[in-house]
């Protein structure tokens, strides 16, 4: 089992990557809505409250700190999956790499859904609807996997 350092390590980089493929699938989702930026707001609405869900236009104040909340969240999951995974030889491989990324998601989304009480869920299921929101999880997922592989070559 990696130390906590070593998994830190592996997650800052494979969690930075989850945030990045997971935002830029929220944006794109709400590009198809016409307002790109409304479900990287609703993210802020653990601080912000229900403003931050009816927040459409890019702002500092709702985007960033949407942003930040969900990028911190994302190194969270990528740090517990890199201790759980990351020494497993089979986290070298795409396939086991990426089996592996999908279950974090899988308790990610669990937990955000099932177990956070509401004001701390994610948010952007007010802004979403179903498939795309497991989008959001599976993009997550990708950079999870995108990024084991990176510290796995080093």
């Amino acid at each position: 089992m990696p130390t906590w350092k070593q998994a830190l390590r592996e997650g800052l980089v494979s969690g930075s990557l989850a945030s990045a493929f997971s935002a830029g699938y929220l944006a794109w989702a709400g590009y198809r809505r016409n307002q790109p930026a409304a479900p990287v707001n609703a993210v802020s609405h653990w601080f912000f409250g229900d403003r931050a869900l009816r927040q459409d236009e890019a702002s500092l104040k709702y985007t960033l700190t949407g942003y930040v909340t969900h990028h911190v969240a994302a190194i969270f999951w990528a740090v517990l999956h890199a201790k759980a995974w990351g020494a497993r030889e089979e986290a070298k491989s795409p396939v086991p790499a990426l089996a592996g990324a999908v279950t974090a998601a899988t308790v990610a989304c669990v937990v955000d859904y099932q177990l956070t009480p509401k004001r701390l869920t994610p948010g952007f299921e007010h802004r979403l609807g179903r498939p795309e929101m497991a989008n959001v999880y599976a993009f997550f997922a990708l950079g999870l996997t995108v990024g084991t592989l990176l510290m796995k070559k080093r």
